[in-house]
């Protein structure tokens, strides 16, 4: 079921490590193929990072294969799921019968417990996050209308964007998973500023709406011992607790962030000043 496990990261595993190793450890990518469902595993908070694209047809999460005890039982029988539409087109999700459009930039929280999830749109790009949840809460599509999106930065510094919190407490209730969509605006390239850190929760990133010609640089590692990875459009990284995660891009992007963890505080984190990193 999965085509790939990605193991946590110790800090001392970065220390001379090579670039091809750092990307064979980080990151994730081919996740959008046309007409399937690939899902990959991150022992970091226990993610599940896939994407569903149904090129006219309509895709089924698929159910477990292992262990044994759980052959055939559905993926979410002990988690939760976020998706969100990054294609161009509308789509379609149907969560045990019920049908729930998703245009682009739109976002649905599905419970534990669901037994039956199927993707379609010809357009449409699903990007799905899952991690263990303790409760069910309610079967909710947010917009960005929802959230309330909220403006950072400013062009002078490169950075102004728009933060809608898809995925949190005071906007849709989870167990554990926090996710949200930023998108910067033109003539900005830099994200998460200022950078930080939340040594409680582990987050993922989606970098897309980049031509196939652009890259994110994506900055990671200890503040004082940063490395990086060149990204390309629907590239994943997986950012381990420890880990600053911050980038800039060759023209202005997208990206979804996702967390799981200790606790659904958004402003849990460590700010870092720039003149701390090196």
């Amino acid at each position: 079921m999965f085509t790939r496990t990605y193991h946590a990261a110790h800090p001392e595993m970065m220390a001379g490590v090579s670039n091809e190793a750092l990307r064979d450890r980080h990151l994730v990518s081919g996740l959008f193929r046309d007409g399937e469902i690939v899902l990959t595993y991150s022992h970091g908070e226990r993610f599940v990072i896939g994407g569903a694209v149904p090129a006219g047809k309509a895709l089924a999460l698929p159910a477990q294969d292992a262990p044994a005890s759980v052959a055939g039982h559905p993926l979410l029988e002990r988690r939760e799921l976020g998706v969100v539409n990054i294609g161009a087109g509308a789509g379609l999700v149907t969560v045990d019968g019920e049908a729930i459009p998703l245009a682009k930039y739109e976002a649905l929280y599905v419970p534990m417990g669901s037994r039956e999830v199927t993707f379609a749109g010809d357009g449409a790009r699903f990007y799905l996050l899952s991690v263990p949840a303790h409760a069910p809460f309610p079967l909710r599509k947010v917009t960005a209308a929802d959230t309330s999106p909220f403006r950072r930065g400013a062009l002078e510094t490169s950075n102004q964007r728009t933060i809608c919190q898809l995925i949190l407490p005071h906007v849709c209730q989870s167990a554990a998973l926090c996710l949200g969509l930023t998108r910067l605006d033109p003539g900005s390239v830099w994200n998460t500023m200022p950078p930080h850190v939340h040594e409680r929760r582990s987050e993922i990133y989606l970098y897309f709406d980049l031509e196939a010609e652009d890259r994110v640089f994506h900055y990671m590692g200890q503040p004082d011992d940063l490395r990086h990875l060149v990204m390309q459009n629907e590239d994943v990284v997986i950012s381990p607790p420890w880990s600053v995660h911050m980038g800039a891009g060759t023209r202005n992007y997208s990206f979804i962030w996702a967390m799981a963890g200790e606790n659904l505080d958004y402003e849990d984190m460590d700010v870092i000043d720039l003149c701390q990193l090196r």
